[in-house]
């Protein structure tokens, strides 16, 4: 019996800090009125919804640019230790570079930078 009462002074203890906190959340809260000016845009009228769908031209476009911001997380370390490794740095940069060239041209190839 002792061991239940531990754990329901517990979950009592929780409960009051719980209820306690949402109180004093609803007590200092700020008064709510409606905005001026939306945030989306920085306050500038929208001419469409925030999540309004985008074409699905977009996406492979997206993708590049993804792959392309990969590279600059991994160039990054790299100019910071080449100086250090040396040559087999350089090189194997340029091979990383080499690989991502072959997948722009790919991209290109099969139209995926292509607006229309």
């Amino acid at each position: 019996m002792r061991d239940y009462l531990a754990a329901l002074a517990v979950l009592t203890l929780g409960a009051g800090l719980v209820g306690g906190l949402y109180l004093a959340s609803l007590m200092l809260a700020a008064a709510r009125r409606p905005l001026t000016a939306p945030p989306f845009l920085s306050g500038g009228t929208p001419a469409e919804h925030a999540v309004s769908r985008f074409h699905v031209r977009w996406y492979p476009l997206t993708l590049v640019f993804l792959a392309f911001d990969m590279e600059m997380v991994f160039m990054y370390p790299w100019a910071v230790v080449v100086a250090e490794i040396g040559v087999k740095a350089v090189v194997e940069m340029f091979l990383f570079l080499g690989l991502l060239l072959v997948g722009v041209v790919y991209v290109w190839r099969e139209g995926g930078l292509r607006w229309t």
